[in-house]
């Protein structure tokens, strides 16, 4: 069963802490040849006034495979050209200045193969800027696999599940030899305000890491796997004396210039 569409608003509830790892990397990003910029992976456009503001003068294309990620990014008015397809699939007429991905690239397999033929569409000069979470060791996405396996193994087998983002030293070797790389692993500590029901944490995950989980649950299932994940997220993440959550999350970061 597919999982539904982006839902833009439960997505951009935590838009500030979801930005500040892109402007981060955006940061590092330094001389760029001639060519456009892509924003590979835009979704609602968080990072489309930011890349637009760093490169005025280039072209900006935004390149995500959700139908209501892109209605949002067009109405920013950011970029040049919004492209419906899978970032897997995606390909430039001509080579870019620069690729810019910002959690998205997480999502799909094979980057031993993904990343250099990205490093491809680069024109001599061009950057590869990358940022994707590699949370799933900790306990609010660790929970998801282990109490999905524990109640519906019917749906849920993961005896060969291989963490989706690498190592940051093996994104180095895996591009060294393609350009000049620089990686990086950040811990971001997120205060999570009070929500009026439910675990912050869970009201975080719920736009992204569990989206794949309830697309194959039935309604009445899916409460009692929230239910069971809220539980032991209260013990994993306590809620602070004002309310709040501490959630500590990380990210890997790496620039490829070729």
């Amino acid at each position: 069963m597919a999982a539904p569409d982006w839902n833009p608003e439960t997505y951009s509830r935590f838009r500030g802490l979801r930005l500040r790892p892109a402007l981060d990397l955006l940061a590092q990003v330094q001389e760029l040849p001639e060519g456009a910029v892509v924003d590979l992976g835009c979704g609602s456009g968080a990072v489309g006034g930011a890349l637009a503001a760093r490169f005025p003068d280039r072209d900006l294309i935004g390149v995500d495979n959700s139908p209501a990620m892109l209605t949002e990014a067009e109405e920013t008015g950011h970029y040049g050209t919004l492209a419906a397809v899978d970032a897997a699939d995606w390909e430039p007429e001509e080579p870019v200045a620069l690729i810019f991905s910002n959690a998205a690239l997480h999502w799909l397999d094979d980057h031993e193969a993904l990343m250099p033929r990205l490093a491809g569409f680069l024109a001599p000069g061009g950057t590869l800027a990358v940022q994707m979470p590699r949370q799933v060791f900790a306990p609010s996405h660790r929970f998801l696999r282990e109490f999905a396996a524990d109640m519906f193994p019917d749906r849920f087998d993961f005896a060969d599940w291989r963490p989706p983002v690498a190592a940051p030293v093996d994104y180095h070797r895996m591009l060294a030899p393609v350009g000049r790389v620089s990686v990086w692993e950040t811990d971001y500590v997120q205060k999570l305000e009070a929500v009026e029901s439910g675990h912050p944490v869970r009201r975080f995950t719920e736009s992204t890491a569990m989206r794949p989980f309830l697309a194959k649950l039935a309604d009445w299932e899916a409460q009692a796997f929230i239910r069971r994940y809220e539980e032991a997220l209260a013990s994993a993440y306590p809620v602070e004396d004002d309310g709040a959550v501490l959630f500590p999350f990380r990210r890997v970061f790496f620039t490829l210039t070729v």
